[in-house]
């Protein structure tokens, strides 16, 4: 029985494939650990030809994920940047996107944010409005079409992929899985024995898995899903996710402001004068709530 390294390339429920070297193993964890994520880099013990037992999991560099009142969900670990997926149709929630970028800014994880569908003109002008806010804020917006333009994709992203390991998150409709194919060219193949190793039939897509471009790049492509919660994140780390409140965090009256209702608050003073959008700071009071909720 050999002890070997690799890293967590699928999940579903308690089963996970690592790609050690040139072999993929189908693994679990002992007992009822479920605190693996993919992109981990793990310690193995090899039970059989093909299977062994995940014993430890390296220190993490970033670790996004989301979480609700009762549990929390990993997305993916060791991640630098993360690509947000929209799209001229079908619409986009701001509030997904908004939430995914403060997960992102608590993690430590780089953001872009991908308009996909660009070659739709009668809603591409309203679109972009739309975005305009996020880069305003600092986040960069990549315009492509994955399917009427499917060269220029690939042109345009595979240099901002090289050298990272990149998480692709959006909701269903957004293309999402257009780049991957692009990007990733045997990718449908790589699911279906994914699905087959895991067991979890052969046409699900509701796990997520890892691919490797080449040593150093990998890309990491998540189910589509429509909720973002993020009950893990005090206070303080809430508003230092919003890269437009920094600048004026620490000049508000109270040392202890909320940037609720509290008086001479320079947060909500820069919401009056325009320099935060109001449906950012909104999005802060939301989340503030939500994270006072949780229970588990």
């Amino acid at each position: 029985m050999s002890d070997l390294n690799g890293t967590v390339i699928a999940a579903h429920g308690r089963h996970y494939l690592v790609e050690a070297g040139t072999e993929k193993l189908q693994c679990v964890t002992r007992g009822k650990k479920s605190d693996v994520a993919v992109g981990d880099s793990v310690k193995l013990q090899r039970t059989s030809a093909n299977q062994a037992v995940i014993e430890a999991i390296d220190e993490r560099n970033t670790l996004l994920y989301r979480s609700d009142q009762y549990k929390s969900k990993l997305l993916a670990a060791n991640v630098t940047q993360l690509f947000i997926v929209v799209a001229t149709e079908p619409g986009f929630t701001d509030d997904l996107v908004s939430r995914a970028l403060v997960a992102a800014e608590a993690a430590g994880v780089t953001v872009r944010i991908i308009l996909n569908k660009i070659d739709v003109e009668e809603s591409l002008e309203k679109t972009r409005q739309r975005v305009a806010l996020y880069a305003g804020i600092g986040y960069p917006v990549i315009e492509v079409s994955a399917r009427a333009y499917p060269d220029a994709t690939r042109d345009t992203l595979i240099p901002l992929l090289q050298g990272q390991s990149s998480i692709l998150i959006g909701q269903s409709g957004m293309g999402k899985s257009s780049i991957i194919n692009l990007i990733v060219p045997d990718a449908d193949i790589a699911v279906r024995e994914i699905s087959e190793a895991l067991d979890t039939g052969k046409h699900t897509t509701t796990f997520t898995r890892l691919y490797f471009i080449d040593e150093q790049t990998a890309i990491i492509d998540s189910p589509g899903f429509q909720e973002f919660g993020l009950y893990h994140l005090t206070e303080g780390m809430l508003e230092r996710a919003f890269p437009e409140f920094r600048p004026h965090l620490g000049h508000c009256k109270f040392y202890n402001c909320h940037h609720i209702n509290e008086p001479d608050c320079a947060i909500r003073t820069a919401v009056q004068t325009g320099e935060i959008n109001p449906m950012r700071h909104a999005l802060y009071l939301q989340l503030l709530h939500e994270s006072s909720q949780k229970l588990y």
